[in-house]
């Protein structure tokens, strides 16, 4: 089979297009009026209207929420191996225009590279890929020679293996795809060498999307007392590192993050700098306060607290709980290096929070440094959820100090 036919239509209710004309490309399952039986998940249908103007072609997926991720607008698209090479050479090309070096970086970011549902990351000749579609999951075998052919990778890795899988009807696994390789890689990033897990580190491995984020840490972390909470793979306390900061405090709830992190200081000349501390980080910041402990420079990077827009005010009631105590771990003039990966949480809400957490903690802000997500992560302005992470380097003052 070459190509994966229209298998049918799915008509909108009225009103229901004006986003997806825009550019968004999911079909929630209250704006279909109508869709022809028989339908199966994966089958390629065509969306329209109420009028019964096209909108695009999509994946449908009775199992989930999202019916319909679209593909494309056009009518004259046939979807099959040409039409994902297309998709994938694109997006690999944009990564080499953009990038220094693609030898380890991300290849594929989902729907801000048109392919809805498909993360692919690279880590030398390994690709580690996430499948979150049940259409990219059905003719994910197109993608796959896409990907090898355009990256030139030997194996490729899948860490379906997150809960969203179950709602559209996925099983959830891991495993290699095709060949076979390492499943610790050894990458390099800004010249720092760091390993990397991907069979059972956090998400592929690795964090690429704060790569420039752990740059912007260099002008300010020279002879700095530092604390490094959720570190993971430890790559901001690295980098710190390398910029000259005389101490390395980590801090993970993970025993295997912290070990991976020793290794990452180890392989880059910094062991001696480094001090691990596991456990809970919100308890292990008032337990640092209480102990009368100060830093020059804290750095903040957990893990979602907001899977969806439910999730918000309590995940605002964590980011605050945390910065505020950051910044009075701070010593006068300090730097907080903070970030959310938080989709439902925008710019706005965390600007108030750590502006609520500055008034509680009695501090002054100054605005050092403001970052997102690295070009390797597209933003696509038409769907806001591709615009996640939020991050920020600030000197903090204590009230009447300035």
């Amino acid at each position: 089979m070459q190509e994966a036919p229209v298998m049918g239509i799915v008509r909108l209710t009225p009103g229901a297009h004006p986003r997806l004309q825009a550019g968004h490309p999911w079909v929630f399952a209250g704006e279909i009026g109508q869709a022809e039986e028989g339908l199966q998940a994966g089958d390629v249908v065509r969306v329209e209207a109420s009028n019964q103007r096209m909108i695009g072609l999509g994946f449908y997926n009775p199992h989930s929420q999202i019916r319909v991720r679209l593909l494309t607008h056009r009518a004259d698209v046939v979807i099959g191996p040409s039409f994902f090479r297309e998709r994938v050479q694109r997006a690999w090309e944009r990564r080499q225009q953009l990038l220094e070096d693609v030898r380890a970086c991300r290849v594929v970011h989902g729907e801000a590279d048109f392919l809805p549902g498909l993360v692919a990351d690279k880590y030398n000749d390994l690709l580690v890929c996430q499948i979150l579609s049940f259409g990219m999951h059905r003719y994910f075998g197109w993608i796959a020679d896409a990907l090898e052919e355009m990256t030139g990778a030997v194996a490729i890795y899948l860490r379906s293996d997150v809960p969203v899988r179950r709602k559209e009807g996925l099983p959830v696994e891991s495993g290699f795809y095709r060949g076979q390789a390492e499943v610790h890689q050894e990458i390099k990033e800004a010249g720092l060498l760091f390993e990397v897990d991907v069979a059972s580190g956090q998400k592929t491995g690795f964090f690429f999307d704060q790569r420039d984020n752990r740059r912007a840490l260099h002008p300010i972390a020279g002879g700095a007392r530092v604390l490094e909470c959720f570190c993971n793979t430890a790559a901001f306390g690295v980098h710190a590192a390398a910029a000259g900061a005389q101490e390395i405090w980590i801090n993970d709830q993970s025993q295997e993050a912290l070990t991976l992190a020793k290794e990452n200081a180890r392989r880059n000349g910094f062991a001696h700098l480094v001090h691990a501390l596991s456990g809970n980080a919100f308890d292990l910041l008032r337990q640092l306060e209480s102990a009368g402990e100060r830093f020059d420079l804290i750095i903040l990077d957990p893990p979602a607290f907001a899977k969806g827009r439910k999730g918000v005010e309590g995940a605002l009631r964590g980011y605050k709980e945390i910065n505020l105590r950051a910044m009075r771990l701070l010593k006068p003039g300090g730097y907080l290096a903070t970030s959310s990966c938080s989709q439902p949480v925008d710019w706005p809400a965390w600007n108030g929070m750590l502006g609520d957490a500055a008034a509680d903690a009695h501090r002054l802000l100054q605005v050092v440094y403001r970052g997102g997500q690295a070009a390797d992560h597209p933003i696509l302005t038409a769907v806001p959820e591709s615009a996640y992470l939020k991050f920020g380097i600030f000197r903090v003052w204590p009230v009447g100090a300035c």
